[in-house]
């Protein structure tokens, strides 16, 4: 990659705030404009996951994942401080400290603005964002302040085969209900399509391009391909707002009351895993990950369970929605004071 591309690239990443700005604010004009667009792209699904949806995030996350060197993978145990962080926050901490902040805000902080019945399914909605860590998008805030991508790679897929078991009985306790549907179809398909088939590709792409094990050719190839990342990123955010954009036309208050809990919950469970890996002495190319993994939510699966348990214009689904709202834009401001204060881990 030539010193102007690589300079011309480092500038886009340094606005890229302001680009998904500008795709957030395309999505709501085209969603209202073009209803019948994104009607017709969200109907293109299966298992409740949307395909476009899954090429865009397929295409984010693949040139991350012809670098993850397999080889070294196995070392990964050597290093436990970053999995600990992240098993920890994900499960131990995250879903509960969700479920508090729900209750709190709507049956106490906004009990007189909304029904006591409506509150119960916002809560509902936030508690099943707080249950579902990330599996995609993580890959893209890891790369972003350039995290050890073989590391990111284990601590995504052992939160994966976590879910598979935990998922259900964490969010039945929490729900207070026993008879809990998980859509595995949702789940499984999810995890095969941002995981699975991303890793394979990227596997036979190294495999490829570095027989003779010379890792010159990789190195330009990921540079080639790094921006193919973050325009799938880009459409991915288009596509989001779109799909929701008559809802916050419609519902501006209901979305920044449901945003007020999403956004306390997300900066303190950054907070308390970024400041857990300062204080370990964690590398920060591993505590930065495991805090952003804390952070995101796996709002496919959210989205799916809340409009089967409590259907589609629930205000379970309402609030899993505004999980996707509040994400990026945080996890961006996440992601930007970590590079900010990366010169302070060890």
């Amino acid at each position: 990659m030539s010193a102007d591309s690589e300079s011309s690239m480092g500038l886009f990443e340094r606005f890229l705030s302001l680009w998904v700005a500008l795709c957030i604010a395309s999505g709501v004009i085209l969603g209202v404009a073009m209803p019948e667009l994104f009607e017709a792209i969200a109907s293109i699904e299966y298992a409740s996951v949307n395909l476009v949806v899954a090429v865009f995030i397929w295409v984010m996350i693949y040139p991350m994942m012809v670098n993850v060197d397999f080889a070294s993978l196995k070392d990964v145990g050597k290093k436990p401080k970053g999995l600990c962080i992240t098993l920890v926050v994900n499960w131990l901490i995250k879903p509960f400290s969700m479920a508090a902040l729900g209750i709190l805000f709507f049956d106490y902080v906004f009990a007189g603005i909304v029904e006591p019945e409506t509150a119960k399914e916002y809560i509902a909605g936030m508690i099943l964002l707080g249950v579902a860590p990330c599996t995609a998008m993580v890959f893209v805030w890891s790369q972003l302040v350039r995290g050890d991508a073989n590391y990111t790679l284990v601590q995504v897929s052992i939160n994966d085969i976590i879910m598979v078991f935990a998922f259900a009985p964490i969010t039945a306790f929490l729900l207070g209900i026993t008879d809990i549907v998980v859509p595995w179809e949702t789940l499984l398909l999810s995890v095969v399509l941002y995981v699975v088939i991303p890793l394979a590709a990227g596997y036979v792409t190294r495999r490829l391009m570095d027989g003779s094990g010379n890792h010159e050719r990789i190195a330009d190839f990921t540079g080639k391909v790094k921006p193919f990342s973050i325009m799938g990123l880009l459409a991915t955010v288009v596509l989001l707002f779109g799909f929701q954009a008559q809802t916050i036309i419609d519902r501006p208050l209901v979305i920044a009351l449901i945003a007020v809990p999403l956004l306390i919950q997300s900066y303190g469970i950054f907070v308390i895993a970024y400041s857990w890996g300062y204080l370990w002495r964690v590398p920060f190319n591993t505590a930065a990950p495991a805090a952003l993994i804390g952070t995101s939510n796996f709002f496919e699966l959210a989205v799916a369970v809340a409009i089967s348990l409590f259907g589609l214009n629930s205000g379970a689904a309402l609030a899993t929605v505004v999980g996707v709202l509040v994400e990026v834009p945080v996890m961006l401001s996440l992601v930007a004071f970590a590079n900010r204060t990366r010169a302070h881990f060890a």
